[in-house]
């Protein structure tokens, strides 16, 4: 940062006498080498910042046209503000970038109104950021973590492994094999993941190569529950399945190392998994069926429920496979994907783009409130700085955009300390001022190694250092491009209060308690719709095709959009801090699995798709009667939790309430139960698996037993 910033703003204002361009080559490396956060190494953010080039180029263009007028740079303040907090819906990368984008929009939105400076702010502003992309590609590499690839690719080794055992004597895992299943799967938790490396995206790579981890997690689950045979040995049938299971994972793992697709292998399963079918369906009775009732199957009750176990392996696996080679090939996948699944198979980028900022349009989007509170605290900022003509205004808008965060509690601690920084650099700026006067050559010299101290220092004391260090340096900055006075340290505390104020108005306005009361209403939202699937599909697998398609379940499209609204909110929470001081949120539970609550989202509308997948074959009037009541008895567990979580509800108690984890298999079985009645109840003793691991004994925890 140092060897950029100054060799830009040396390089115009001493060497070709360009203070416009120098002021425009310094701030575009602090913007988007300082303010921004991108995740990943330095050759990972130099291909951002290279991507984001034309961007840059955009918002000077725009805010130095904008600022002839108050009114104009006012509205475009707004707008720009607001689009650019609003690109985290893409992901990591572009909300890391988003405050650096911020301020070069800031920048040449304030007076001077002079588009005839346009052609030094860019040229300026490429030569700090063309510096800044080969400093971060070249000085201090670092080395590449493992990408999402790479551990997803792993993990279905493992799966295989599993896989393998389960098919050859003695027919089980151990417990080393189930907790190298347990590790395998929490590599693949975002909590586990740099942000660089999550598949966080709005394409359909990303969203497939999500996909990939959620199925391999789902498939390392199921592999590592799978009980034992009951007669010691497996028949042919589910031999055959597991072993194609293995083969398909193998080559799935060399699929996503860039290898082929997995089409062999996945027909083989598709094949082996058909037999398995029909030899649950059991041998048809003379004559025909009465409608609504079963084929009485001649295998007993345990073998069964071990089919619709492995049945269940297989079905992850295939999602798993599919979901891989879109990852790895995109519009080339040679797997035909199911439309209901991967919806986003083959569909345009900017469709898939309007369904993800369509999903986070509205107040309980997280992302939405975050674009919404930076925007009109900016604007606000830009407002009081053009109405009152602030000297300097740059600085209290900047200000507003480096304090403002996410909750209140956080907000006023950022301000507190940052004015006591801000407050130190000022008396430490108004007695170099004073002593080195109107001698630029005194600051020439000392702003290098200033640079260096400050943007060392800084991001590791805290915002109180930062501010501090801050203020001098952009005071040795301004005293070299106008003549200097001690008063510049008076304006630089003057705005950077204006600025807090503005920041610690909104902060207390629009959503002050961030995302720790939006995660539990999100999550309750989440439950109650999918104790609306649950429902609705244990019905419709009672009657036998009364639903013949997943998109005809009630709810399932807000099931979906319930999960991206949760998911979006779980990912702030993790990054802000817990209340400082006083008493804890109320009431916000921490000894809450938020990932087992989202997975139960998942679990339910993958379980849902697969039990409605046609040909649907009828149950008998006790095995239909035994489903829906297991279905109810599920939804009312959900509808429980719900309520202890939604702060909006009449009695938030906050304590997750236990849930039974015989809840399904305490039920008794109803005789001559064909394959479909074991497969509904599994799916259901899945997700009563994970409602039972939402309940936490503290804030930070390990998985349980298994990987979910």
């Amino acid at each position: 940062m140092t060897l950029v910033a100054a060799a830009g703003f040396y390089l115009f204002r001493y060497g070709l006498d360009r203070p416009v361009a120098a002021t425009y080559a310094l701030f575009a490396a602090v913007a988007l080498g300082g303010l921004a956060k991108i995740p990943g190494t330095g050759r990972q953010r130099a291909a951002t910042v290279l991507r984001l080039l034309p961007v840059c180029w955009l918002l000077v263009v725009v805010g130095t046209y904008l600022s002839v007028r108050t009114w104009s740079a006012v509205v475009g303040m707004l707008a720009v503000g607001f689009a650019l907090a609003f690109a985290a819906v893409g992901g990591p990368r572009p909300a890391g970038a988003a405050p650096g984008l911020q301020l070069l929009y800031i920048l040449p939105s304030f007076p001077p109104y002079a588009p005839g400076t346009l052609g030094e702010r860019l040229i300026g502003t490429t030569t700090g950021l063309v510096l800044f992309i080969a400093a971060e590609a070249l000085i201090f590499p670092e080395p590449s973590p493992p990408s999402y690839r790479e551990r997803a690719a792993h993990a279905v080794r493992t799966a295989a492994h599993g896989a393998t055992l389960l098919a050859a004597p003695p027919y089980a895992l151990t417990d080393r094999d189930i907790r190298a299943a347990w590790e395998a799967g929490w590599c693949l938790r975002s909590l586990t993941v740099p942000e660089a490396e999550r598949p966080a995206g709005a394409g359909m790579r990303d969203r497939a190569l999500a996909h990939t981890g959620l199925a391999t997690r789902t498939l390392l689950s199921r592999l590592a529950q799978l009980p034992a045979a009951p007669c010691g040995q497996p028949g042919p049938e589910v031999t055959a399945v597991l072993q194609a299971v293995a083969r398909l994972a193998t080559a799935t793992a060399e699929c996503l190392g860039g290898g082929p697709s997995s089409v062999e292998p996945y027909e083989d399963l598709v094949k082996a998994r058909a037999h398995l079918s029909a030899v649950s369906a059991g041998p048809a009775p003379a004559g025909t069926p009465a409608p609504g009732t079963a084929r009485p199957p001649d295998l007993p009750p345990a073998v069964l429920r071990r089919h619709a176990d492995v049945l269940e392996i297989a079905d992850a696996a295939f999602a798993m496979a599919t979901a891989a080679d879109l990852a790895v090939h995109g519009r080339h996948a040679a797997i035909e994907a199911a439309r209901g699944r991967f919806w986003y198979a083959g569909t345009w980028a900017p469709v898939l783009w309007w369904h993800r900022l369509r999903g986070h349009t509205g107040r309980r989007s997280v992302c939405f409130q975050n674009a919404a509170r930076i925007a009109l605290a900016l604007t606000a900022a830009r407002l009081v700085a053009g109405v009152d003509t602030l000297p300097h205004g740059f600085w209290a808008t900047l200000a507003t955009l480096t304090l403002t965060r996410t909750t209140m509690d956080e907000t006023w601690d950022t301000i507190r300390r940052a004015l006591a920084g801000t407050l130190a650099g000022a008396l430490v700026t108004a007695a170099a001022l004073s002593l080195a006067g109107t001698d630029t050559a005194v600051y020439a010299v000392v702003l290098p190694v200033w640079m260096l101290f400050a943007f060392t220092v800084g991001p590791v004391k805290g915002v109180g250092w930062a501010q501090g260090l801050f203020t001098v340096l952009v005071a040795l900055v301004f005293a070299q491009l106008a003549p200097p006075t001690w008063r510049l340290a008076e304006v630089r505390v003057l705005n950077v209060l204006v600025g807090s104020a503005i920041g610690a108005v909104f902060g207390l306005l629009a959503w002050p308690r961030g995302a720790h009361d939006e995660l539990r209403h999100a999550t309750a939202e989440l439950l109650r719709r999918a104790a609306e699937i649950v429902v609705a599909t244990g019905a419709a697998v009672a009657g036998g095709g009364a639903v013949t398609a997943p998109s005809g379940v009630p709810g399932h499209h807000s099931l979906q959009r319930a999960v991206i609204l949760a998911e979006s909110a779980y990912a702030q929470f993790q990054s802000e801090p817990a209340p400082f001081g006083g008493a804890p949120r109320r009431p916000a539970p921490r000894s809450v699995d938020w990932q087992a609550t989202l997975m139960a989202g998942h679990h339910t509308l993958w379980g849902s798709e697969r039990l409605l997948a046609p040909p649907l074959t009828g149950l008998g009037s006790v095995a239909a009667d035994s489903v829906s009541g297991l279905g109810d008895r599920v939804a009312g567990r959900m509808l429980l939790i719900s309520a202890a979580l939604d702060p909006g509800s009449d009695t938030p108690t906050g304590r997750i309430p236990l849930i039974d984890p015989e809840l399904v298999g305490s039920v008794t079985e109803p005789p001559g139960a064909p394959c479909l009645y074991y497969a509904t109840e599994s799916w259901l003793d899945s997700l009563v698996t994970d409602l039972t691991r939402i309940a936490r004994s503290g804030p930070e925890h390990g998985p349980g037993p298994y990987p979910s």
